[in-house]
């Protein structure tokens, strides 16, 4: 097999499962380990995956992605709305799952200092309740993606199998009529899991996410029960989400306006 074709192979296998350990390489592809380990080196250098110890984690155009500290500076003050929102439906002492998203994080800025368990793969949230009294924590583990501070990957699916909450609030990369998406195939995976954990699964996610999709494919709608959103919508963003079906809540809107 030339070098390029060989190449292209190893990079669409990792591609396809976000994580593939060297053995698994080696008989898929039937080449050495040595081999392919220059050819992880290889596609390492260029950015579309990151070398682990005994395999290979895909990252795509992920690596394109701003740092989070300037993704939580967009729309922010949407964000909040709709983190003020979802907090608005939670009790004290529910468990709840927190993805490592933007408006994810504003959610868990209004539950510090709350009676509740929270359960989250973002260092970030994480750092919000390492001194909580009121909070029990429990952090995910697994390997940690550097732009956003979130683990993801095989170990993290393991520990959620352990894990089961009653609302898990997750946020997202775009949603169109198929369904909702986000930017990393590792980081859909992981999340795929996280809608197993839960009793009710909550989408957050600021109105510019709707109407666009993103890399990768995580789930329709039929997994997702409850949709919380501001009140940016455009009409074709309210007509898309109420076709779907999931319970619709739009953030500083009266319950007048929602039930037009």
């Amino acid at each position: 097999m030339l070098v390029e074709k060989r190449r292209q192979r190893v990079l669409d296998l990792v591609s396809e499962r976000g994580f593939i350990a060297l053995t698994d390489l080696a008989q898929a592809v039937q080449a050495s380990e040595s081999t392919l380990r220059r050819d992880l080196d290889y596609w390492h250098q260029q950015g579309a995956l990151r070398r682990t110890h005994g395999g290979a984690i895909y990252v795509g155009d992920s690596a394109t992605l701003p740092a989070l500290e300037e993704r939580a500076a967009a729309q922010r003050d949407e964000k909040q709305a709709v983190a003020k929102a979802a907090v608005a439906r939670m009790r004290d002492g529910d468990a709840v799952l927190l993805d490592g998203g933007t408006t994810t994080l504003e959610v868990a800025r209004l539950l510090v200092g709350r009676p509740m368990q929270i359960v989250t793969n973002s260092l970030p949230i994480a750092a919000l309740f390492a001194n909580s009294h009121e909070t029990d924590l429990v952090i995910l583990g697994g390997y940690v993606y550097p732009k956003t501070g979130v683990a993801l990957g095989p170990l993290t699916v393991r520990m959620l199998d352990e894990i089961h909450v009653h609302q898990a609030v997750l946020s997202i990369g775009g949603v169109t009529a198929k369904g909702l998406f986000n930017s990393n195939l590792l980081l859909v995976e992981t999340e795929r899991q996280m809608l197993r954990s839960a009793d009710e699964v909550v989408v957050v996610a600021d109105h510019t996410k709707i109407g666009r999709p993103a890399l990768a494919f995580l789930c329709d709608f039929a997994a997702v029960d409850t949709f919380i959103t501001d009140n940016g919508l455009s009409s074709d963003q309210r007509r898309l989400l109420e076709q779907s079906e999931v319970r619709l809540i739009v953030a500083d809107e009266t319950t007048e306006e929602q039930q037009l």
